[in-house]
């Protein structure tokens, strides 16, 4: 097999259809909605979680079997049934119709996988083993979690307000270049790891005096 393109989709109002209604349904679900996907979710029976987000009207609910007509206008889906006939023909389905599928647990059966995922705000990492050991991967995820800390979420946020001022006041790109990466390099990561906010703005505002003097 030929190795995975990493890529972040950006899934904010389009349509995505969970095919199931056990615990690993459940769990998709779950992680989906921090992403402003419109769900739909078919299956004859589910666990009592997804019911409820059903009758709160976060996801919408098809109390039956799965039928091909589901996939009208789908963007991506995740197969996570017990039936492995039902999973193998909902894949082929939606690779006749170029659809994005993910049969959970099932490799062979996936257009792409889930990764184990460190989010600090609009830090995003992405650990995956194509695969071929989620657990190795959810094992990397929880080392790494102690070394990146919210922190560097902070840092980034900081970093994007930078960006936006720097390039409404500096319209040389060259120099703009020069200040971002002064900014990636300098100690202001430092400081808020040491609990120093106030100090690390008053750094951002020392280092914008004297780039811009």
């Amino acid at each position: 097999m030929a190795h995975l393109f990493p890529i972040y989709l950006d899934l904010s109002g389009k349509k995505c259809l969970v095919i199931g209604g056990g615990p690993v349904a459940e769990r998709k679900v779950e992680n989906l909605l921090d992403y402003g996907v419109n769900i739909k979710l078919v299956s004859p029976q589910v666990e009592k979680k997804i019911e409820q987000w059903a009758e709160d009207g976060i996801i919408t609910w098809l109390p039956r079997e799965f039928e091909e007509t589901d996939l009208k206008e789908v963007f991506i889906v995740f197969v996570a049934t017990n039936d492995g006939s039902v999973n193998q023909t909902a894949v082929e389905l939606c690779r006749q119709k170029g659809i994005l599928a993910n049969a959970v647990d099932d490799p062979p059966n996936c257009d792409f996988f889930i990764p184990s995922i460190i989010r600090r705000d609009s830090l995003v990492v992405a650990i995956s083993t194509e695969g071929k050991s989620p657990l190795f991967a959810r094992r990397l995820r929880e080392e790494l979690e102690q070394v990146i800390t919210p922190e560097y979420g902070e840092f980034v946020t900081i970093l994007g307000e930078m960006r936006i001022r720097i390039k409404e006041i500096v319209p040389d790109i060259e120099l703009r270049k020069k200040i971002f990466q002064d900014l990636v390099d300098s100690d202001i990561l430092i400081l808020l790891k040491a609990g120093e906010k106030q100090k690390a703005r008053e750094r951002i505002e020392q280092c914008m005096s004297s780039w811009l003097a």
